[in-house]
């Protein structure tokens, strides 16, 4: 269904765009075109030093913030879907910049959404956060309103052919930001650095993301929350993967930051359905008849979640 398609990829120098040309090269997958959207110049030039639009000449790349809704309604024209990635991502920072956060990720989305009707996207999907469930700081509250917008879109698209969703997901392992590649360094250094000895991850790899994105441009309809069916890992777990003789230093939690990753709330949970591969978030009456209830007692969190052993974390590390 891709290779007649136009596909817009905002924030798509990111560590996201970047690992998803690099999987629909390695897997073939092929679409009309797929641009790059992005605000970052230098970024957008080390791309183009690896995926040259002379070679691949599917891709385009285009400058811009989605702050600014006119330039998203040039870039939007033709497209038939957008992966809506681009986002301030920094927790700490969120807490001392506030409002930089709420232009970029809620307003800022507001126009891709804006953006997307006025020029008749087919499908809109959304990236958001664990840290959007019950959130504790302000980066997981913008990303909270980034889904209330998202689904709330569906009902004023009128008979335009268009749909808005959103996937949940939560710190890839061995993504830009993520504790894996810092344990790496500190494995040359004399010590691991844990906030707390209990903290717990859910266990997602980039490809698992992708492929979970394919499916839902794929098999949405608009106005669900689709969350990724996962095993967790402890982190101390993590560290004796990579260096079982190696010592931890605790250093204590960080402001806003969870022990436990949640990817469904308790609230939600009566909500959540089967779907496949994955659960689904959802109140359309059509689509709840064809799926079956997901059993979550209290939400789905890392903590009460099947455990992968450190032998089993090994091979996701250096497969």
């Amino acid at each position: 269904m891709f290779g007649s398609k136009t596909l817009l990829i905002t924030g798509g120098t990111g560590f996201f765009g970047q690992s998803f040309i690099k999987y629909c090269i390695k897997n073939k997958i092929k679409f009309k075109r797929i641009i790059i959207f992005s605000r970052d110049e230098f970024k957008q030039y080390e791309m183009q030093q690896i995926y040259d639009v002379k070679k691949y000449k599917f891709l385009r790349y285009f400058l811009g913030d989605i702050r600014d809704v006119d330039r998203l309604n040039m870039a939007f024209q033709d497209v038939d879907f957008i992966i809506h990635a681009a986002a301030l991502k920094h927790v700490p920072a969120a807490e001392y910049n506030p409002m930089e956060y709420i232009k970029t990720n809620i307003i800022g989305s507001q126009n891709i959404i804006q953006a997307s009707i006025m020029n008749k996207v087919k499908k809109v999907i959304a990236l958001s956060t664990d840290k959007a469930a019950s959130p504790l700081n302000l980066y997981g509250a913008t990303k909270l309103c980034l889904e209330k917008l998202f689904i709330s879109s569906n009902n004023y698209v009128g008979n335009k052919n268009i749909s808005f969703s959103c996937v949940r997901y939560g710190n890839v392992l061995g993504s830009r930001g993520s504790v894996l590649p810092l344990f790496l360094q500190q494995d040359k250094k004399n010590f691991f650095t844990i906030t707390n000895h209990e903290m717990t991850r859910f266990n997602i790899m980039i490809e698992q993301c992708i492929e979970m994105i394919l499916f839902v441009l794929k098999k949405s309809i608009g106005g669900e929350i689709f969350i990724p069916r996962l095993s967790s890992i402890r982190i101390v777990d993590l560290a004796k993967a990579i260096n079982p003789k190696k010592k931890i230093k605790y250093i204590g939690s960080r402001p806003g930051e969870k022990i436990h990753e949640e990817l469904v709330t308790y609230a939600e949970s009566f909500n959540t359905y089967n779907f496949g591969r994955y659960y689904v978030i959802t109140d359309n009456k059509k689509l709840v008849k064809k799926l079956k209830k997901a059993k979550l007692k209290s939400g789905y969190n890392s903590r009460d979640n099947k455990f992968l052993s450190v032998e089993e974390i090994k091979k996701f590390i250096y497969k």
